[in-house]
């Protein structure tokens, strides 16, 4: 069964803001094959989507309804609803994530 990929708004300025952030750092195509890479990552959970694991920030809230999986050092958080994936955030895992996903998700 395949599932269909929903990129939502969130997730969709987090991934234009990796990309601005790379581009003016290492350049335009490196940007670019990360970008690429990171939405490889995300339609593959059409076929997989079980794939994920609870952040590790929800697992004590008890909120079992988002999954992560990674494309280091990026976290990409997303849920499963029906037969659809909805990718809420891509997120450098190199932030503060306990405090972004207290502010997305758990308002």
């Amino acid at each position: 069964m395949k599932y269909k990929v929903v990129i939502d708004p969130q997730a969709k300025k987090d991934l234009q803001e990796i990309f601005i952030y790379v581009a003016m750092n290492d350049g335009v195509q490196p940007a670019n094959k990360l970008i690429d890479a990171l939405e490889e990552s995300l339609y593959k959970l059409e076929k997989f989507p079980e794939r994920g694991h609870i952040p590790i920030e929800l697992r004590s809230t008890g909120i079992k309804n988002y999954l992560e999986i990674l494309y280091k050092p990026y976290r990409i958080i997303y849920e499963i609803d029906h037969h659809s994936i909805y990718v809420h955030s891509v997120l450098d895992g190199r932030r503060n994530i306990q405090e972004i996903l207290s502010n997305r998700l758990l308002r």
